[in-house]
């Protein structure tokens, strides 16, 4: 099984992502990390295309896979692959508020980043997501309308919940 899934900033990507690959025990990749070596102690470092591109492959190559990202210009190697693609449409009210939550619950270490959760970063993300609803949201679902029979597009936790229950089942 190959899932590939899109979304804003607080859109419950890396949630669903690691559920999926936890229930499958797959392996799960973000594409933030194919774009950055992760630095614990300082800034981290951009990879070069080269690099980021055979990291996207290396994943995609594999017989199963969860990948989730909000990256376009360079992973449609992942969408063709991909056995299901999930677009997590939630409101935008609605990833704010996760934005929220989730910088408190990583500044008190209830939660793990994989960046350093910087004030610079979560104003950052407010940004990235506006950017996401008015300039990349209307470029994925042109790229969707390659993939039909393969799309889900949830606009609510329920329904990315039942989904994942009855692909549970099956």
């Amino acid at each position: 099984m190959k899932i590939y899934i899109v979304g804003s900033v607080g859109s419950g990507k890396t949630t669903l992502a690691r559920k999926i690959a936890s229930k499958l025990e797959v392996p799960h990749f973000e594409t933030d990390n194919f774009v950055w070596t992760r630095n614990p102690v300082g800034a981290d470092i951009r990879n070069e295309v080269e690099v980021r591109d055979q990291l996207l492959q290396n994943a995609i190559a594999l017989d199963n896979w969860v990948i989730e990202g909000v990256h376009m210009d360079w992973t449609d190697a992942g969408l063709k692959e991909a056995d299901h693609i999930i677009f997590l449409d939630i409101p935008i009210r609605k990833r704010l508020q996760r934005i929220i939550i989730r910088y408190i619950r990583q500044l008190l270490r209830i939660e793990k980043a994989n960046y350093r959760p910087t004030f610079t970063i979560f104003c950052r993300m407010f940004k990235w997501n506006k950017y996401f609803e008015e300039q990349m949201k209307p470029e994925f679902l042109k790229k969707f309308k390659k993939y039909p029979h393969k799309v889900h597009h949830f606009i609510s936790a329920e329904e990315t919940e039942e989904w994942l229950h009855d692909m549970r089942k099956g």
